[in-house]
């Protein structure tokens, strides 16, 4: 391990460390679940404020975009600035776009606070498991980057569920409201509680490069978004593609180039940051395969109703939340390497699984193949979180914890994105090209889903077989 990182672990924990990761905790978990509270709310607003369903998606688009384009450059400039510094403008910054958000009374003004509303989040996001890092610097980092873990699964999951809740009882705009006084809040006792930073680097800033990762960033998950609508052969998808992927090469070239990039290539040559987050990104493209076509599952196939659904598909983050601090603790004791194989091992097993379903099987079998995921994402989340941080210079650890959110955002966007093509094509061909196919129809397209999840956490497994060689 490399030296400065091995420093990390080795200075004096905090000890207000438990009331700073509760802080870190609720911003964490206050971002993420504004990644999928406003879902259940798409067909409200798209009718109070006259906006078609195609115009509506970018409440949630703009929100995405947004964070994956701004994620490393937000940690770059905490590694600049200081980590508590960026974090506690995040807040603010999150709360004064969440207030824009429940006062808009038009698309535009909506769609343009959610980007604001983003960049917050992306502020939180970057810092959080930095913040977690370095605070924890001995002996209880891996349960407390666990616990993280954990909150970033609940927020993603619970989100539909609560902002169902608040829509139906108090209207669209409280799932943003709701937001301003928990920011405030938290930001003040952040002023008591966050570590004080250090002065600020004197380093210029690198404006080409993350003017170039934003374009392509946008663009390729942009393109990624609506080539189902698209088509994946056609010229725009074609022409989206090639663009995005020739920005990101001229953007590799000038970082490599300029005297102080954005972003670090540097850190993908350390190993266990390489292979963990390229794993992250596989575990979360094959975990949305299930969380985006469960619900599908449920509601098309069993004739469950949307709240009984929601209501099963609380199983995995409830897994996961008793999972994954267990997992933390463990691997500060026994290391990284096979917690993590084994959680990979047991996603497969839940994907094995979910071939087998059919169009009567009973509830219970289908609880427990939901828990499954979770035990699965707790053993491996965990474990990988502390390896990945524990891995770079402290000096790094903002940068670090920037591109490993990134891999977490993207990996949700490929699944979504591709488990949703791969069904429509799947209803098609099984279904004969009718508008409601039937559920044999159904289930014969959700068993190709399911099998290339299976095939990504495959993949996933093989690459991250590859730590076991790594000397920790």
């Amino acid at each position: 391990m490399n030296g400065n990182a091995q420093s990390v672990r080795l200075r004096r924990p905090a000890p207000n460390r438990w009331i700073v990761l509760a802080n870190v905790s609720l911003g964490t978990f206050m971002s993420t679940l504004d990644s999928s509270i406003a879902n259940v709310a798409l067909p409200t607003m798209s009718a109070e404020l006259n906006s078609p369903v195609h115009l509506i998606q970018w409440v949630l688009t703009a929100y995405l975009l947004t964070i994956c384009a701004t994620l490393p450059i937000m940690g770059k400039i905490s590694d600049l600035l200081g980590r508590t510094r960026v974090y506690q403008f995040g807040f603010l910054l999150f709360a004064f776009g969440s207030a824009l958000c429940g006062l808009s009374h038009s698309l535009g003004m909506l769609i343009g606070s959610r980007v604001v509303q983003a960049l917050g989040a992306a502020c939180l996001m970057s810092n959080s498991q930095a913040i977690v890092a370095e605070t924890f610097a001995k002996g209880d980092r891996g349960r407390a980057l666990g616990i993280i873990g954990t909150v970033v699964s609940l927020g993603s999951l619970t989100g539909p569920g609560i902002g169902g809740i608040l829509v139906h009882h108090y209207g669209w705009p409280t799932i943003f409201w709701i937001n301003v006084p928990i920011g405030i809040v938290a930001f003040v006792a952040g002023l008591v509680i966050l570590p004080k930073d250090s002065e600020a680097k004197r380093e210029p800033f690198d404006f080409a490069g993350s003017g170039l990762f934003i374009v392509g960033m946008t663009a390729f998950l942009y393109t990624l978004s609506n080539a189902q609508d698209w088509g994946w052969a056609s010229t725009a998808t074609a022409l989206g593609g090639i663009g995005s992927i020739a920005v990101f090469v001229l953007f590799y070239y000038w970082e490599r180039k300029t005297r102080y990039p954005m972003l670090d290539f540097g850190l993908y040559r350390i190993p266990a940051f390489a292979v963990g987050n390229l794993t992250a990104l596989l575990v979360f493209a094959a975990n949305f395969f299930t969380t985006v076509m469960m619900p599908f599952y449920m509601q098309d196939v069993l004739s469950m109703s949307v709240e009984s659904a929601g209501y099963m598909m609380m199983v995995y983050p409830i897994a996961m939340a008793v999972v994954a601090p267990l997992s933390g603790f463990l691997s500060d004791r026994m290391g990284s390497k096979l917690l993590t194989t084994a959680g990979l091992v047991v996603t497969l097993a839940g994907f094995l699984c979910l071939t087998t379903l059919t169009a009567g099987s009973p509830l219970p079998l289908l609880a427990f193949y939901l828990a499954l995921f979770g035990l699965g994402s707790g053993l491996f989340q965990s474990p990988n979180n502390a390896s990945i941080m524990g891995a770079v210079p402290p000096q790094k650890l903002g940068s670090a914890g920037g591109l490993n959110a990134l891999a977490r955002n993207v990996g949700m966007v490929l699944g979504t994105s591709v488990s949703v093509s791969i069904y429509a094509t799947g209803l098609r061909h099984y279904g004969g090209g009718v508008a409601t196919p039937d559920p044999h129809a159904m289930m014969s397209a959700l068993r190709v889903v399911f099998v290339s999840g299976l095939a990504v956490s495959l993949l996933a497994l093989v690459v991250s077989l590859r730590r076991l060689k790594l000397r920790t």
